[in-house]
């Protein structure tokens, strides 16, 4: 059973990648019933000054997933959500190539979310683990 507010497709959801994301050529690859998951390529805009991923890169792909997810959870624009705090534990290097996320709702309430995000490397190693809280709000 999907936890989709709305019907939604990928098409859908790939329309909802601007600003940051956008820059960073974060891409929206995949959404089942209950998770979306997304790409960042590890390149001259991703990495930090000693050749890997800067940790700002991952956490950015983790609170747009997390981000996206949790806004098609609700009635948006009657609600939308906003990150209010995101941690994410750096496990492993990656210097090249693709790292994916996948984000899935540990948290689904009428004032709040919680997102987990997994990232990993193209050899499917885990690289980062990501939690983000969202405020549910009404528009001003």
């Amino acid at each position: 059973m999907s936890i989709w507010f709305r019907n939604t497709t990928l098409d859908d959801v790939r329309g909802l990648r601007t600003g940051l994301a956008k820059h960073l050529a974060i891409e929206i690859t995949a959404l089942g019933d209950n998770w979306l998951s997304g790409t960042l390529p590890v390149d001259d805009r991703t990495v930090q000054p000693m050749g890997v991923l800067h940790g700002g890169a991952s956490v950015a792909l983790a609170e747009t997933l997390g981000s996206i997810g949790a806004n098609l959870c609700v009635d948006f624009p009657t609600v939308y959500c906003v990150g209010q705090e995101i941690n994410a534990n750096h496990l492993r290097s990656v210097a090249n190539g693709l790292v994916t996320g996948t984000a899935r709702a540990v948290h689904i309430g009428g004032r709040s979310q919680v997102w987990q995000i997994e990232i990993i490397d193209a050899d499917a190693r885990l690289i980062c683990v990501s939690r983000l809280t969202l405020a549910v709000l009404n528009p001003r």
